[in-house]
């Protein structure tokens, strides 16, 4: 016979607290989805400090940097506060907070001038990571006022010089610094780049000057060779005839630069001879020819000749053959065209008392004999025969 079931067992105290305990979730809980960010918000745990500090975002962190940074304390006490939490920073390789923090620390003000000394020291490493030289040698000038035989400054003095190209300077603080410790690795080691530097740089120097006299004797000679053979050289065309006078007065060395786009320039020979860069112009349809070096005792047939050995793919007309071709050059200022033989030589096209070459590059038109385009191109113009 089965024993009457007894009346059900009630739960005690602690079952209920526990059961709660189960069933509310705890109110300063991190949130399953986000327990990292807002672990790193715990100022113990902070991987790094926020470049601000929100009291109301951080209050734990503002009241530490409030105890910190008391502003009661003595300055000195400041001052290495902040000289601490630079060194924090410079250890992190963040170089700009570093930079503030031995900047605050400054601002105190303190008595002590060794401490001073550290952070003008320090900051100028500082800056000299970021690249900020100048700033750097600052700091360390100032330091060494205040301390005249601190070594790291004057290491970090003799680096920034260094790298400021001021190799001579970067020398002598080295050897500054050698007489306080002579066996100091870094000051051995910039002296001696600085002293290698510095000889490269004289002797890049020398190099430059006797280049630049050579080419100035060069080209002495060269403007001589062209005023022997009485060619006109300009920068600009001339705008009347009372600014051409005999044309040798308006020559200069300047006048043998050349702009056109291959950089050639007119030069002499082995044998004395003038070689010219020439451009030819297509007007009638906006091509071009360029000769690096047209020999002044060469014709303007030889090279006609070589250049429409075939007919260029432009001719559209298959009109440019070498027998039906006319060489002219303008003259600007009187709007005047002139036909060039072209049996002639460049030398004597050049020699032509209205024949001015502009930008060290001597030009002529290429025109079709007794084409439209020509008839119409010399419309409104004086054409004449070169003599």
């Amino acid at each position: 016979m089965e024993a009457a079931a007894g009346p059900a067992e009630e739960a005690g105290p602690d079952s209920c607290f526990l059961d709660r305990f189960r069933s509310q979730r705890y109110a300063g809980a991190f949130s399953p989805e986000s327990w990292e960010q807002e672990f790193d918000k715990i100022p113990l745990f902070m991987k790094e400090s926020p470049s601000e500090i929100d009291p109301e975002q951080n209050p734990e962190l503002a009241c530490l940097q409030s105890i910190i940074f008391d502003e009661d304390q003595p300055p000195e006490e400041q001052a290495n506060t902040y000289k601490n939490e630079g060194n924090e920073y410079f250890k992190e390789k963040n170089y700009k907070k570093a930079v503030i923090s031995y900047a605050e620390g400054l601002k105190k003000k303190c008595s002590n001038q060794d401490l001073n000394a550290v952070l003008y020291t320090n900051r100028a490493a500082a800056h000299f990571y970021l690249g900020n030289y100048r700033s750097a040698l600052c700091d360390v000038i100032t330091a060494r006022k205040l301390k005249p035989n601190h070594l790291k400054a004057i290491i970090r003095g003799a680096l920034c010089h260094l790298e400021l190209k001021n190799f001579s300077e970067a020398m002598t603080w080295c050897e500054e610094g050698l007489r306080i410790d002579s066996k100091e690795k870094k000051l051995v080691e910039t002296r001696a780049k600085a002293d290698r530097l510095k000889r490269a740089e004289e002797r890049d120097v020398r190099k430059a000057k006797l280049k630049e006299r050579k080419e100035q004797t060069q080209q002495q000679v060269l403007l001589t060779a062209i005023k022997e053979r009485n060619i006109k050289l300009f920068l600009e065309a001339p705008k009347n005839e009372d600014e051409i006078s005999d044309g040798l007065g308006e020559m200069s060395l300047n006048g043998l630069s050349s702009d056109n786009a291959m950089g050639a320039k007119v030069y002499l020979d082995d044998n004395g001879k003038l070689n010219w860069p020439v451009l030819f112009l297509y007007p009638e349809y906006g091509q071009t020819d360029f000769i690096s070096a047209f020999h002044e005792d060469a014709r303007f047939i030889d090279h006609i000749l070589v250049m429409f050995a075939e007919l260029p793919p432009w001719d559209l007309e298959r009109k440019y053959h070498p027998s039906n071709l006319e060489v002219y050059f303008e003259h600007e200022a009187r709007e005047e065209i002139y036909q060039v033989d072209a049996e002639n030589t460049l030398l004597q096209v050049l020699q032509h008392q209205r024949y001015f070459v502009k930008a060290g590059t001597p030009t002529f038109l290429i025109l079709v004999t007794r084409s439209p385009f020509s008839k119409n191109y010399f419309l409104g113009k004086k054409v004449n025969r070169l003599k």
